[in-house]
Order: C-alpha cells, then structure tokens, then sequence
C-alpha cells in the first residue's frame, strides 16, 4: 500500500487553504507543471486542472478530477495521463491544534495499474515524501505561527 502521512504544524484550516488553491497544486504535487483551470470550480466535486508533466525534453498533459470533497477532511482525486490513472486520497485529520495529513495513492488503470507491486508502491512512497514535505512548507509559509502560538502548541 502507498499510504504516507506527515504532521503539519499548523490547523487543518491552513492545510485546506493551500488545498483548495489551483494556483499552489503543482507548488506541492511532485512532477507537475504548468497547471491550469480545466473544468468546474476547484476542488469541488467534479472540477479539474490540467498539468504538464515534464519528461526529460519530453511533455505529456493530464488533468486531476475531484471524486470527493469532503472539507475539512476529505479531498479524492483521480490523476489521469496518457500512461494511466490514479486514485490519490488525502485525509486532513486535527491533532491537537495541527495537522496529520495521510496520503493513500492506487494505480487504476494504464502501465501503473498492471505492474502495480510492492516495489511501484515503494516508489510511489518517495514520492509522497518529497509531496508532503512540500504541502507542508507551503502551508506553513502561507499560515506563519506568531511566537505565542508557537510556544503554546509545544507545551
């Protein structure tokens, strides 16, 4: 299973701020570029952005659709590229004034669905190590911390 999570120091809000932003997906979403609006009204369910990913010279467009939004909790999209779809779940979850954000990605269809193995998921992993590191360098860049909050949290 690629499943990965990662401690947010900030609340679910602040998480969900840079989430529902289409102008920040590819600051966190490892691979992709040049995203823009492609239907709907982002994240709503039903909505999506189109992407560039780069390969090498090479690049191949794809879009993410919303299957569920469910805020503060729940965001589901499904990655679709010309190599195939996937299904990314992320669950926001408060602790204790932050955030524990869980990651849950599956292949689908295409190359990833039918050589989906343990090592795809390890790969798959790494990935969603560099995808939250970045969620959460943005959200707390975006939702800075004053020094009373800060020494509050970690009493």
């Amino acid at each position: 299973m690629a499943i990965r999570y990662q401690l947010i120091r900030r609340p679910p809000a602040a998480v969900w701020k840079v989430l529902e932003q289409p102008s920040c997906y590819a600051d966190w979403v490892v691979g992709t570029h040049e995203t823009a609006p492609r239907d709907g009204d982002w994240p709503q369910l039903g909505s999506s952005l189109a992407y560039t990913i780069k390969l090498g010279p090479r690049r191949v467009e794809g879009y993410t659709l919303v299957r569920r939004y469910e805020p503060p909790r729940y965001l589901e999209l499904e990655a679709r590229a010309p190599f195939g779809n996937a299904r990314i779940a992320i669950d926001v979850r408060d602790w204790g004034g932050e955030s524990l954000v869980i990651v849950d990605e599956h292949p689908l269809s295409g190359l990833g669905g039918k050589l989906h193995n343990v090592v795809l998921d390890a790969v798959i992993q790494l990935r969603h190590r560099d995808m939250l590191s970045r969620l959460a360098k943005l959200v707390e860049r975006q939702s800075p911390r004053t020094a009373g909050v800060e020494e509050a949290a970690h009493e």
